[in-house]
């Protein structure tokens, strides 16, 4: 048996932190280098703190928190891989320039997320510090500018993949419940005697229940396809009017069991820049969600307007509650509902309005509506 000293484990050094324009000195100083991930964590509240109790106190938080990030990647980063500090953002960055272990090439994906989660974990336990995590492929910094782009490239990634994570999680409660309800009245048709009424009245509810699977399942896959189907929106033409009527003649059934009433007003007669299917499924989203969301027996309008020779805007105005102002982006988000919100939803309609119309060139808000409710607003490009 070997003495204490060999037989203990010996304590890693702790890694140096550069400032940034060291870090960029150091990544360009090997132009041959491949592309290395940047791993990046910004603090989200020292500047309230600094509001509410002072520079120094957050200057102290500040430096608790940087010796947190620094030995938890002394732990876990190899000894080669070089960190930095960013006193004026607030951002900590590890550039992950050593190769991996197991496969001498640069760590994936997988391995840096795993990293970020237990940098973000140990500074979150800092004064319950809230932060915000992102990674990207970093191709030799030329710069403190392109430094910097590459840093928000990688939070933005970061926002992307903890939204669609907890879009995969929350549609995966979703879907079991269509499917429990189907399984239920099919088995119960199949295994008990009922009346032709009382079946025909279970075959019914599975098939509505089977409708709102499919639909589920569209969501899902437009959301997960969207960033990766080729070509450009704004390359196709589509008739306005026709298609809002369309959807119009679509929703009919939902507004009659709502008892609402769903009209055409003044639309503009124009052609959008957009696949007509793409513009159908944003017509009906939005239509749908006034419908379940607007007041009983309540009023729905659905209107455009040419706002100059480049865009039309797309109107749903309804008189129900209406959204919050603080409520106003996080409704388009992804598995996102607002307080208000009222009757069954998923919360992906309006997040697939918005990928809709934002890749055809456009963008999707909501404001207050003249009626007192909401007024759901989709600008796309005219066709040209």
């Amino acid at each position: 048996m070997g003495s204490g000293t060999s037989s203990r484990k010996r304590k890693r050094a702790a890694l140096p932190v550069g400032d940034v324009a060291s870090f960029a000195r150091r990544l360009r100083a090997d132009p041959g280098r491949p592309p290395v991930p940047l791993l990046v964590v910004r603090l989200r509240d020292l500047e309230r703190i600094a509001w509410r109790e002072g520079r120094a106190a957050a200057r102290a938080v500040e430096r608790r928190s940087l010796r947190s990030f620094v030995a938890t990647a002394s732990r876990t980063l190899r000894a080669t891989d070089l960190l930095a500090h960013d006193d004026e953002s607030e951002d900590f960055m590890a550039a992950l320039i050593s190769p991996t272990r197991c496969t001498g090439a640069a760590a994936a994906p997988a391995d840096c997320r795993a990293t970020l989660a237990r940098l973000a974990s140990a500074m979150q336990s800092v004064d319950g510090m809230r932060v915000e995590t992102g990674w990207t492929m970093l191709a030799g910094a030329g710069g403190d500018v392109r430094l910097a782009d590459a840093v928000e490239s990688a939070l933005e990634r970061g926002a992307r993949e903890r939204e669609r994570y907890a879009f995969f999680s929350t549609i995966g409660h979703e879907l079991r419940t269509p499917l429990t309800s189907i399984r239920g009245y099919l088995e119960t048709v199949l295994e008990e005697e009922l009346d032709p009424a009382t079946a025909r009245r279970f075959l019914e509810v599975a098939r509505t229940e089977a409708m709102r699977l499919g639909r589920l399942l569209e969501s899902m896959f437009d959301i997960s396809m969207l960033d990766l189907r080729s070509g450009d929106e704004r390359n196709h033409r589509c008739a306005l009017v026709p298609a809002i009527g369309a959807a119009l003649s679509t929703v009919a059934p939902i507004a009659t069991a709502a008892r609402a009433t769903v009209v055409q007003a003044d639309c503009t007669p124009a052609e959008v820049a957009i696949e007509v299917d793409r513009l159908s499924q944003i017509l009906i989203n939005v239509l749908e969600n006034a419908i379940k969301h607007g007041r009983d027996c309540g009023r729905i309008a659905v209107s455009s307007v040419l706002l100059d020779e480049r865009y039309v805007e797309i109107r749903v105005d309804d008189d129900g509650p209406g959204v919050a102002t603080d409520e106003r982006e996080s409704v388009f988000s992804l598995a996102t509902r607002g307080n208000s919100a009222r009757g069954a939803g998923s919360g992906l309609g309006l997040a697939v309005v918005r990928l809709l119309a934002e890749r055809a060139g456009g963008e999707a808000d909501v404001v207050d509506s003249p009626w007192g409710g909401a007024r759901f607003r989709v600008r796309l490009p005219v066709s040209r």
